[in-house]
């Protein structure tokens, strides 16, 4: 009976995950090999023509290389920077708690009230960041009406969200690391800037890992910010689409198209992107904090 004690105290977590988090996994994949219309119900087995018609769809490789692109832009300067402020607010500071607490309150704001008043700082006619571009002589920059610009704009939207939260679990990690450490690198001729990378990064590995497993998540999961962003009212991800995510598509093809069965199969897509891109990015992470491949 004692070892079944600490079971029966986790059961209902694992019983709720089954049926919220398992199941539906499962069963979407099934609706993905079915012809299934949300009004219609379903209308048969299709097998994998579901996957087939979507390797064949340019709208979903446009979509996939928009969620690619913009996680590139927003996630990877996201880590450094979260990495950073995290080593900053290790240092002994005056007031180290209200800077701690203020580095989260971007993250505390609803992501759909960041994403408008992102939209408003990114205007074209009025926004406050062509009017600083504009001390300096530049043009008027349409950020919604161009890839690059889309893009850029929604990965700042990201950054400015995540990188604090990112950074008090970074920073959390990094207290745990003995200081006698980095004290005997640095009585070892070590600069501060040596002993931050060869002691407390590879200190903080597996904090590194599951950051970088989590934001690679995120990034590829993409939907309010650049829904938020489109001003065609569409959600198509700009005119030309040329913001649409994997996400947005997902949304488009199930809820607006009633093609069941061919969300199913993007979401299923998706999943696999999301595996495949985390063991790549965990991997690099290990090889450049000296943990092997």
């Amino acid at each position: 009976m004692r070892r079944l004690t600490p079971l029966l105290f986790v059961a209902p977590f694992f019983a709720l995950y089954a049926v919220f988090g398992v199941f539906p996994l499962f069963y979407t994949a099934w609706i993905s090999l079915r012809d299934w219309h949300l009004l219609n119900g379903d209308q048969g087995f299709l097998g994998l023509a579901n996957y087939a018609d979507l390797l064949g769809d340019p709208g979903f490789w446009r979509a996939l290389t928009n969620t690619v692109s913009i996680f590139v832009l927003a996630v990877v300067p996201q880590l450094l920077a979260a990495l950073g402020i995290a080593a900053l607010l290790n240092r002994p500071l005056r007031g180290g708690m209200f800077w701690r607490t203020g580095i989260l309150l971007p993250h505390l704001v609803s992501v759909v009230a960041v994403a408008l008043v992102f939209s408003q700082l990114f205007g074209r006619d009025f926004g406050l960041v062509n009017w600083v571009l504009g001390l300096f002589g530049a043009d008027p920059v349409s950020w919604q009406s161009h890839t690059w610009s889309s893009h850029l704009a929604i990965a700042t939207m990201v950054m400015w969200r995540w990188t604090g939260y990112d950074a008090l679990i970074l920073l959390a990690a990094m207290r745990t690391v003995p200081d006698e450490l980095r004290e005997a690198a640095e009585l070892d001729g070590a600069s501060r800037w040596r002993a931050f990378w060869s002691v407390t990064v590879p200190a903080i590995r597996p904090t590194l890992v599951f950051v970088v497993i989590t934001s690679t998540i995120g990034g590829l999961q993409l939907f309010t910010e650049p829904l938020m962003f489109d001003d065609t009212g569409t959600g198509g991800g700009g005119n030309d689409r040329q913001f649409q995510t994997l996400a947005m598509y997902l949304y488009e093809k199930g809820f607006l198209a009633f093609d069941a069965g061919y969300a199913a199969a993007v979401g299923w897509v998706l999943v696999v992107l999301s595996v495949l891109l985390a063991v790549v990015n965990v991997r690099l992470v290990r090889r450049f904090t000296g943990g092997g491949p």
